[in-house]
């Protein structure tokens, strides 16, 4: 893979790697030394490292990655909480952790605490024992995976960088469900629907439409793409027979209403709901959308940032339909980018958008933190399929039709 290549992997797809342990314990020093460049500030004062710092990588024979660089475990300053809760979002991103033990202080109640919430949520890690060269005889740990390094001098970062790699490798640590590859064999015909959206970007597909088509193509299938115009035209063909249909989940009323009910039909953000979540999870979220009452609360909530524009999805289109299903004022609020509650427990509906902007790992932690409080989940394309009365349709290519 090229540098260029690497570069423009989104960070959605990238290997997170949350780097954590105490205050000066080596944590930005190691991660500069595996990347070779100064990307973390290091200083002998503890605590150096005040907020969260991303380093996207790649490494030979795993792919792209990107470290997370946090703040020590043990801070206790006045800013400690907040902290510690971006900590705590790193650590749900993290497919697998990197923790950092000073072998001049050796393991304490700090470390134990924190392997222990990592066992707890099944996140693998390594331990890696650094400053080596100021202390090179330490007691063995009892970890499986631990391995001895300097920074400074570089000794240990070999077997590190093999040791990420080993892990990450292993089946269930990064594995992620294809986006729509299992549903095709080879040589079907898959039609995507992509209407005119003013808010994608001037020129460009947006990343599920192109990651899908990508999908597509490595499952030695064809992609073909048009509008709901074209789908018109193309569906008074008597040939036209293809495998699926995915329509971007705006389009969802026109084309269920132009493809022929005997060829399936779905939408890039259900595709989503499987391949960075939960599908059957988020499938009974949408159904528990019929036992809303008007004024109970909803949270909808997008993984990415932009400006609304006035007919916007998520603070628009999506409301609108809701309250058109229930008869009246639901109660909405909305959070965008890393601005995910706590108090989820108020809420009687929560409606997240398709997650292409986060990784799996991150996903899966809110849905998890959601389902924790009883409170029903889905996300957009299922809100909207629901509303309009074509969820079971939309549900079929995945056997959850008729559930």
């Amino acid at each position: 893979m090229s540098r260029t290549s690497f570069d423009k992997t989104p960070m959605s797809n990238r290997i997170h790697i949350a780097v954590l342990g105490r205050m000066n314990a080596g944590k930005s020093s190691l991660i500069n030394a595996i990347c070779g460049q100064d990307v973390s500030v290091v200083s002998p004062v503890a605590g150096t490292t005040t907020d969260i710092v991303y380093k996207a990588m790649e490494i030979h024979g795993l792919g792209p990655v990107v470290f997370i660089d946090t703040p020590g475990i043990d801070d206790e300053s006045v800013l400690a909480e907040a902290r510690a809760a971006r900590t705590q979002r790193a650590i749900n991103k993290a497919d697998m952790a990197l923790v950092v033990v000073d072998a001049v202080c050796d393991m304490g109640e700090p470390e134990g605490t924190l392997l222990a919430g990592l066992d707890a949520r099944r996140i693998p890690y390594i331990v890696a024992v650094s400053k080596i060269d100021i202390k090179p005889s330490i007691e063995p740990l009892r970890y499986a995976t631990q391995v001895y390094v300097s920074a400074a001098t570089g000794e240990g970062i070999a077997r590190l960088i093999e040791s990420i790699r080993t892990l990450a490798s292993r089946p269930g640590t990064c594995d992620e469900p294809p986006i729509v590859g299992d549903l095709l064999a080879h040589g079907d015909t898959v039609v995507l629907v992509i209407p005119e959206d003013a808010e994608a970007p001037k020129g460009r597909l947006i990343l599920p439409q192109v990651q899908t088509i990508r999908d597509i193509l490595d499952h030695n299938a064809v992609a073909t793409a048009m509008r709901v115009a074209q789908l018109e035209a193309a569906s008074a063909d008597p040939s036209f027979r293809p495998r699926l249909v995915i329509t971007d989940s705006q389009a969802f009323r026109e084309v269920d209403a132009i493809v022929p009910g005997a060829i399936d039909l779905t939408s890039f953000s259900i595709l989503f709901a499987r391949h960075k979540g939960d599908l059957e999870l988020l499938a009974r979220g949408a159904r528990a959308i019929d036992t809303l009452k008007p004024g109970d609360n909803v949270l909808i909530a997008e993984a990415c940032t932009h400006h609304p524009i006035d007919d916007d999805i998520g603070t628009v289109k999506i409301p609108r339909l809701l309250n058109r299903k229930v008869g009246g004022e639901l109660a909405f609020e909305w959070r965008r980018g890393a601005d995910f509650p706590a108090d989820l427990a108020r809420f009687r509906l929560v409606v997240h958008c398709g997650g292409c902007m986060l990784n799996r790992r991150e996903m899966v932690s809110r849905l998890g933190a959601v389902e924790d409080t009883g409170v029903p989940v889905t996300n957009y394309g299922m809100t909207i399929a629901a509303c309009l009365g074509i969820l079971p349709r939309a549900l079929r290519p995945f056997g959850l039709g008729t559930e």
